[in-house]
């Protein structure tokens, strides 16, 4: 009868090193793997996985070597020792990174062999690991505006003051350049830290982000919104208060985890269009205080809602928003933008709509009753956490 071999892990981004993994393990026996739960890697990595705990269960099952593999039902580092005790393994295999005297403990008091194995790819493959496969793609978030949109530039903010609100978003999807998601600031920010943002105040970053790519050499004239620099640098939901000037007087952030929850349960975005060339969004604009002071009290609303957990508020004061924006620039609604309102408003569940920064193309940002109505092909929306 043919040993159990046991091994635990996350396996978010699965890769062929842990197949490799697997593979080597299952030559001492009928390989079992333990999952690391969504909620442990959230508690313990401080960040969301990419693929749900099913998601993870389901491909690691699908690998020939596994025998069958459990969603760990502990917590920390130590996860997996419920799971062990109910395979009752008779071999514990880890990499040399993954060992520890608490696991070597763990298996002598069950009387189960520790076994080391060093990370050593498949002949003709390139050593891989999670951590380094997060280095090679750039980390760097990006940001969706919820309300408030304009006001951060002075020659709205002029005529009355008031918040934008944004939230900082997981790379979680391939952001496409003129799509209103804060690209051509995130590819400032990657000329400087290209795979990920530094451990450091975020307030702090983010001004310096907003001064790196407003240089006073620019030669174009046109000063990017602080929105941007602070909804990519600042994690969380987080609001901005403009009166006349370029950077905000007062910065206010949210990281609840129930708040930051239920706007991902609540918001997806639609691939359009990237932004035309030669597209000019200010051409046309009408800016006036009556304006402008809708603008800035559909923001109040919006973020007071949002803390509420008030979704018919939220998506009212979503939509007011975005109203206030096109009033004032009205080419924000390029050709072809309409029609995809008109296609998603009227689908069921979706109660609001937004096009992400200056508008002109690019994606649409919905409010759904939740992920039940998010529409075929939307992308589901994962907010940066502090620490991530």
């Amino acid at each position: 009868m043919a040993k159990k071999v046991f091994v635990s892990g996350c396996y978010d981004l699965l890769h062929s090193g842990h197949v490799e993994f697997f593979r080597q393990a299952a030559e001492y026996g009928d390989l079992y793997v333990g999952i690391g739960s969504d909620a442990t890697i959230l508690d313990y990595k401080h960040h969301k996985t990419v693929y749900s705990e099913q998601e993870r269960l389901f491909m690691v099952k699908s690998i020939k070597y596994v025998k069958d593999a459990y969603i760990n039902a502990g917590s920390g580092v130590m996860d997996f020792v419920p799971t062990l005790d109910i395979v009752k393994p008779d071999i514990l295999v880890v990499n040399s990174d993954g060992g520890n005297d608490d696991k070597r403990r763990v298996c002598e008091e069950r009387g189960i062999e520790y076994v080391v194995l060093e990370r050593v790819p498949q002949k003709g493959l390139k050593a891989r690991s999670s951590t380094d496969l997060k280095k090679t793609e750039s980390q760097i978030p990006t940001r969706l505006d919820l309300a408030g949109t304009w006001i951060d530039q002075p020659y709205v903010s002029q005529y009355a003051p008031g918040w934008a609100i944004t939230i900082s978003l997981e790379p979680t999807f391939e952001i496409q350049d003129r799509c209103g998601l804060s690209t051509s600031t995130r590819n400032m920010v990657k000329k400087i830290w290209p795979y990920q943002l530094p451990n450091m105040d975020p307030e702090i970053l983010a001004k310096l982000v907003f001064c790196f790519e407003n240089d006073p050499e620019r030669s174009d004239g046109i000063i990017s919104g602080a929105q941007d620099s602070i909804g990519i640098c600042i994690p969380g939901l987080c609001r901005h208060y403009y009166d006349n000037r370029f950077w905000p007087e007062k910065i206010e952030t949210c990281y609840d985890e129930a708040v930051l929850s239920w706007l991902e349960q609540h918001l997806c975005m639609i691939p359009m269009f990237p932004r035309r060339p030669g597209c000019s969004v200010v051409e046309g604009k009408d800016i006036t205080k009556p304006k402008v002071e809708a603008l800035a009290a559909a923001a109040d609303r919006c973020w007071n809602a949002i803390l509420a957990r008030d979704l018919d508020a939220f998506a009212a004061a979503y939509k007011a928003s975005f109203e206030a924006q096109i009033a004032m620039f009205p080419a924000m609604i390029q050709p072809g933008v309409q029609e995809y309102i008109d296609k998603y408003s009227a689908m069921p569940g979706v109660l609001a709509w937004k096009m992400p920064g200056a508008g002109g193309g690019g994606y649409l940002a919905l409010v759904c009753s939740g992920p039940d109505a998010f529409p075929e092909g939307a992308i589901p929306l994962i907010i940066r956490r502090p620490g991530m």
